[in-house]
């Protein structure tokens, strides 16, 4: 396992790529509701991202199972857990989930950040989920500190989200992060405290809980070898941050404040 330290000078271009992740997740949340396609939305992200002189890291990013991923951002619709492919067939409506996970390459290193979007009127149990998927994330970022071990943070994450009755994703982790999209470590959402390696100061981190609200188990889409979706059927709901860890507090690089200021904080 090789684990890059970031520099401040590093860690303020990651901030600026991060950020505008931010603002594109934000410029989405104008356009989602019924009867908008993936594929819209991913034009959407794709042109504001290139305009603000970055690129989309999604785009063409390598698969070991199959072709390459065809969209600039991830578009995972109710049961799909995450790498939903964007197109022309799946339209939004009313009661909904969408998950948007989007990175950007800007100035040499990437961005990433997830959000997962209610589609006008949800209902209270789908809310719930959303709710404590977002409260974990914060609860993980709340333990990556300089001192601590991965193990705390995904223990937080796991803990919030069992404690409510939902299941907890294993096949798929957060990541580190810098001039590679995936970098060591990887991030389980699931563990036990005090275990895995030591956190330093300087390291960089996307934290992502990904939360079912039935079984845990998943499958990978046949045909398109990208789209995981939930075994059962039910939703699944995703949050990601990247974050720098530091002694004390953790910097969180990426920004759910555009997202919040449009659509409000509904959980």
């Amino acid at each position: 396992m090789k684990i890059f330290l970031k520099t401040e000078d590093e860690i303020e271009l990651m901030r600026r790529a991060n950020q505008l992740v931010g603002k594109t997740l934000g410029e989405l949340a104008r356009h989602i509701k019924p009867g908008v396609t993936t594929l819209q939305l991913d034009s959407i992200a794709e042109d504001f991202i290139r305009d603000h002189g970055a690129e989309p890291t999604f785009k063409n990013f390598p698969n070991p199972y199959g072709p390459p991923f065809p969209g600039s951002i991830c578009t995972s619709v109710n049961d799909v857990v995450v790498h939903g492919v964007p197109n022309s067939t799946t339209i939004l409506k009313e009661g909904d989930i969408i998950t948007i996970d989007c990175g950007t390459l800007l100035e040499g290193f990437n961005g990433d950040s997830a959000y997962t979007f209610c589609v006008g009127e949800v209902s209270d149990e789908v809310k719930l989920l959303l709710k404590t998927t977002k409260e974990s994330l914060y609860k993980g970022i709340e333990n990556a500190v300089a001192g601590k071990h991965l193990g705390d943070i995904s223990s937080a994450v796991q803990d919030h989200c069992e404690a409510q009755g939902y299941g907890v994703v294993r096949e798929l982790t957060g990541h580190g992060i810098g001039r590679e999209m995936h970098e060591d470590p990887p991030v389980p959402n699931y563990g036990r405290r005090g275990n895995g390696i030591l956190l330093k100061a300087g390291m960089c981190i996307a934290i992502e809980p990904m939360i079912t609200m039935g079984e845990r188990t998943i499958y990978m889409d046949a045909q398109d070898r990208w789209t995981i979706r939930t075994r059962d059927g039910k939703p699944a709901a995703h949050f990601e941050h990247t974050v720098a860890i530091r002694r004390g507090q953790a910097e969180i690089l990426s920004s759910f404040e555009e997202v919040e200021s449009i659509e409000g904080k509904l959980y």
